[in-house]
């Protein structure tokens, strides 16, 4: 392969840099799409809805989920766009403003940095990095090629949450000291399957990518990814990390001092390797005051809290914000309600609809990095707190956290289970 398809020469990149940098309002912005599965039909639905935005290509190593998405465009008797398996075919396409990653975990930082080094806007699904390294790296790159890159933390665009998040900085419900957030999703068994050959119009190495080469099979493929270690992040990194990010944006806290998870995987035999139940937690300072963060993840059936997914049985998705004036429910990712005092009294509520691809689409015209509501820093903080519980559950030990040095104190362990191996060609830069 052509090295310049992954170390971009100084120069070049200053030139990508130049392309299309500063829009003017009416210009039309080129997104490509790239992984073409379910989250990616709604980045698809979302680039083909706005004014002055145009879907300028589908980026996906399984023609078949291509080809869906092409019918889908004709359905709507739009007009159909190139497709590729290899997202750099559309980083050498100088008309395309930005790129809309929905690929797996694996993939997010290394085709992140490899679209800012072409000068490309980028807006990436949750979580941003697979591990606690790429978080820095991509920021890094962001940073140095002077890139708009934004998170899906849809939240994040929410009114609604942003007026609960202010109103708990403002001391509304007094000193907030504890937040918890909670994933019940009920899932069921993904059972076993078989090693067999790579179906046609796979290119599973691309697949693969920075991970290991591993025998095909269809549990390691579509959607199941989530639930390997190579691939994955399990629950708290699937659906998890967005109520993580909301429970780190509403206690106003970044690094944490001390982080510890335990749990498994209860009830199923099956190829999962990630747990299903999980129970973490994390502690922070904040100027010398204590602050303290709960996190659950339980797969099967059980009961919802704080009155957060309804009376009928279901998902319990979202968070409460404890304080010493009474607490803060956030329900899904577009509403909140909360009670005052010892009574419990009704206190403020609001529900609204997010706007996080406009967001990202207004902050590339505005070229603004503040106007990012989930701006990518923001996005690979909350992406820490998933990796590090995720490494003290696999070790079951907690660990004391050095903002400073981005280590574990005193567990070499631990610290080298910060980043991987990677498997050659695809390999996150150390220096972006």
């Amino acid at each position: 392969m052509n090295r310049r398809y992954f170390i971009m020469s100084s120069a070049a990149a200053t030139a990508a840099q130049s392309v299309r940098a500063n829009p003017s309002p009416n210009d039309t912005v080129r997104v490509a799409v790239v992984g073409c599965g379910g989250r990616g039909n709604s980045h698809m639905g979302a680039w083909t809805s706005m004014p002055n935005v145009q879907l300028a290509a589908l980026v996906d190593v399984d023609d078949s989920h291509s080809e869906r998405y092409i019918g889908a465009l004709q359905r709507k008797e739009m007009k159909p766009v190139p497709t590729f398996r290899d997202i750099r075919k559309v980083l050498d396409d100088k008309n395309i403003d930005a790129v809309s990653i929905a690929t797996p975990n694996h993939w997010h930082t290394l085709q992140t940095i490899w679209a800012c080094q072409a000068g490309k806007d980028v807006y990436v699904e949750k979580p941003c990095s697979h591990n606690v390294f790429e978080s820095r790296q991509i920021v890094a790159a962001a940073r140095k090629y002077n890139r708009m890159v934004q998170m899906g933390s849809q939240s994040r665009s929410s009114p609604a949450l942003q007026e609960a998040v202010q109103k708990m900085k403002a001391g509304a419900f007094g000193d907030i000291y504890m937040a918890r957030g909670l994933c019940f999703k009920s899932r069921n068994t993904i059972g076993k399957t078989p090693e067999e050959a790579v179906p046609p119009g796979v290119d599973y190495d691309m697949w693969l990518g920075p991970a290991p080469k591993r025998p095909f099979t269809k549990n390691r493929f579509h959607y199941n990814w989530h639930w390997f270690w190579d691939t994955g992040n399990g629950d708290l990194g699937n659906q998890g990390i967005h109520e993580v990010d909301i429970a780190r944006w509403g206690l106003g806290v970044t690094h944490p001092t001390k982080v510890s998870a335990i749990g498994g995987k209860f009830m199923f035999d099956d190829d999962q390797e990630t747990p299903n139940t999980l129970n973490c937690a994390y502690e922070f300072n904040v100027n010398g005051k204590a602050k303290m963060m709960e996190f659950e993840v339980r797969h099967w059936y059980s009961n919802h809290e704080a009155g957060i997914g309804g009376e009928k049985a279901g998902n319990t998705i979202g968070n409460t914000f404890y304080g010493a004036d009474g607490y803060l429910v956030i329900d899904g990712y577009n509403k909140y309600y909360s009670y005052m005092g010892k009574e419990g009294t009704p206190g403020p509520a609001r529900t609204t609809r997010d706007s996080h691809f406009e967001n990202f689409i207004s902050s590339v015209r505005s070229r603004k990095r503040e106007d990012l509501t989930a701006e990518i820093e923001e996005g690979a903080m909350s992406c820490v707190l998933v990796h590090l519980a995720n490494i003290s559950y696999r070790l079951g030990r907690t660990l004391n956290w050095d903002e400073k040095t981005w280590t574990v104190k005193g567990d070499p362990e631990a610290t080298r289970m910060l980043t991987r191996n990677y498997r050659a060609p695809y390999i996150v830069p150390a220096k972006v």
